[in-house]
């Protein structure tokens, strides 16, 4: 017979590998965990078939034996009766077999019949070992004893159940390995990676695509559509940012008779001011300015504390500077405050601010100078956070001159969504107003005042949206950043293929178009 070592990760593996080498009626001979897993043996049923035929032919050799026996031998006999009735507990077939083996190969030994032999099977049963000592325990001292090799023990659950018959057949193999799993998932992920590449590339043509037909239709729609392509210029002169342009392109109706009369009234709609409010001296309050370096506060401060001091007296107006940072800073405040007629206070941190707000509480107006900072300086939020009181309502000074990416980096910086309102200054060196307009639309920001020159208070002003819009809609400027129809069209379809971000940018406007 030949035995068969198996060895897989669990007992269902290996007993997989069995049947594949050994055929349905395999015979498991036992089981034990090993450093792969589990490792199982087994023979093919040809095996223990021979065993089966060695096992009869030995009773008829050993009967003579029997009979000649001397007295002695006949209780040698007896003890080994009783061994066999000891041994009969078991219920595995194979510790059977093992146990009538044993039981001839002792009758051969008393009757001196010597013969060779035969190897017996390799097992894993640790019952084996145990029968085994027992029997040489009762066994006389001159009778040879076959000992077992010791192996470690199976699981208990399979000593108490038969030897299971495989049913499946494959092709005999004498190594057989289970699949490195390892690999197959290194194997599925690649193939997953190379999946999604495929996916991004074929993405990037069908974008690529939509870009050159988007392109082509819009080419096609300028030419067919004269007027939107009239206004698409205009408006790009003007310096409106081109999803505000595309937006009211796709507005326009077909029979209107001045496009640019039509998107001013557009404009004009969408642009808020305060033009229908009180005016901020009348209101009264306490205000901070601020602001990027150098775009007016100071000088804003000043036009509106002339303001308020010319209705209502210096008496009832309380000025603050928190500028510490510039060298002669205060000073020009400072010089207003005496031409007023109204000292000036200093704060360097808040709790100083919160006892000037507390000292100057019966003050119909509290304006706060504040110093410039630009909007990318880390000291900007901590600013924003000294002002953060109750009581403090924050006025962003934003410069009209600036460029449009400018002025939406400012707002954003400073919160503009929780201010008062906007000033604009600086509206007299401005070429074009369309682009800090068009960032004011796009955050839905309130225009509080205007201020277009140095002179106190007389270049203090609030403009309603048709002044506003007017004053943009005339354009400017040089005629090397002029427009002609082939720019349009390649400005336009060169960003027409980012249809997501246009998207996002034309949900901003808030369009009565």
């Amino acid at each position: 017979m030949n035995v068969r070592r198996f060895t897989a990760r669990t007992s269902r593996d290996a007993l997989v590998l069995v049947r594949q080498a050994l055929g349905e009626d395999a015979v498991v001979l036992s089981t034990k965990p090993c450093a792969d897993g589990i490792e199982v043996l087994a023979m093919a049923p040809e095996g223990m078939r021979q065993v089966e035929r060695y096992s009869q032919a030995e009773p008829a050799a050993a009967a003579p034996a029997r009979a000649n026996a001397r007295p002695d031998f006949v209780n040698s006999v007896q003890a080994v009766e009783d061994d066999v009735a000891q041994l009969s507990m078991s219920t595995l077939s194979f510790q059977d077999y093992v146990r009538e083996r044993m039981l001839k190969r002792r009758h051969a030994a008393m009757a001196n019949e010597p013969r060779a032999a035969a190897p017996l099977a390799e097992t894993a049963f640790e019952r084996t070992s145990v029968l085994e000592q027992r029997m040489s325990e009762r066994a006389p001292a001159a009778l040879p004893v076959m000992q077992a090799t010791p192996v470690p023990p199976a699981a208990p659950a399979l000593l108490r159940e038969p030897p299971p018959v495989l049913r499946d057949s494959a092709p005999l193999r004498n190594d057989i390995h289970l699949p490195d799993l390892a690999a197959q998932a290194e194997s599925l992920a690649s193939a997953r990676r190379d999946q999604q590449d495929m996916m991004n590339e074929l993405r990037q043509v069908k974008g690529l695509i939509e870009e050159r037909f988007g392109a082509l239709a819009f080419i096609e729609k300028l030419q067919r559509q004269p007027a939107q392509a009239r206004l698409t210029q205009k408006l790009l002169d003007c310096g409106y940012s081109p999803a505000l342009i595309r937006k009211l392109g796709d507005s326009l109706p077909m029979d209107v008779a001045d496009e640019s009369a039509w998107a001013a009234s557009v404009l004009e709609r969408n642009l808020i001011t305060a033009e229908h409010d009180a005016p901020l001296e009348d209101q009264g309050g306490v205000y901070a300015l601020v602001g990027a370096t150098g775009v007016g506060k100071t000088t804003t401060t000043a036009k509106i504390a002339a303001a308020f001091a010319t209705k209502y007296g210096a008496a009832n107006l309380g000025l603050i500077t928190l500028d510490a940072y510039r060298i002669g800073a205060h000073e020009q405040l400072r010089a207003y405050g005496r031409i007023l007629g109204v000292p000036v206070h200093t704060a360097h941190d808040r709790a100083s601010l919160e006892d000037l707000l507390e000292l100057l509480a019966g003050k119909k107006m509290v304006l706060i100078d504040t110093a410039g900072m630009a909007q990318r300086d880390t000291r900007t939020r901590e600013l924003l956070d000294m002002l953060s009181h109750r009581s403090i309502q924050k006025v962003l000074v934003v410069n009209a001159a600036s460029q449009g990416e400018t002025v939406e980096d400012v707002l954003i910086a400073y919160r503009a969504a929780a201010c008062a309102g906007i000033v604009l200054s600086k509206m007299d060196e401005a070429v074009k107003l369309g682009p800090a307009l068009d960032a004011l639309i796009r955050h839905k920001l309130k225009v509080i005042g205007v201020a277009n020159g140095q002179r106190v208070p007389e270049d203090w002003h609030r403009l309603s949206a048709n002044a506003l819009v007017h004053r943009s809609m005339r354009g400017g400027g040089s005629t090397a950043y002029k427009l002609d129809a082939s720019d349009v069209s390649l400005i336009f379809t060169a960003a027409h293929g980012n249809a997501a971000a246009r998207s996002a940018q034309n949900a901003s406007y808030a369009s009565h178009a």
